[in-house]
């Protein structure tokens, strides 16, 4: 059991390092939009648009709407507000 649980322990930091990452990558891209002139919710669609397609492509349908459930659900949550954003 104690195996598993630190298999699984390594999988979270694998993942969550992962994320920090893409997010870093991401801010990263913003910010060159942005000093190029682009208005942040162009920046936004495109991409959003191109999260979907990628999903799309690689998990099907189902699991692109299952992401945008999950989306949905956090921005009702109020996730997204400035102060309580996990950067």
């Amino acid at each position: 059991m104690a195996v598993e649980q630190s298999v699984s322990d390594l999988d979270a930091l694998v993942r969550e390092e992962k994320r920090l990452t893409a997010v870093e990558c991401h801010n990263e891209a913003w910010a060159e939009g942005l000093s190029a002139g682009i208005e942040a919710e162009i920046i936004a669609e495109a991409a959003l648009a191109t999260a979907f397609a990628e999903i799309l492509r690689n998990n099907g349908e189902d699991a692109a709407l299952a992401l945008l459930d999950r989306m949905r659900e956090k921005v009702i949550a109020g996730e997204f507000e400035p102060v309580r954003m996990r950067h």
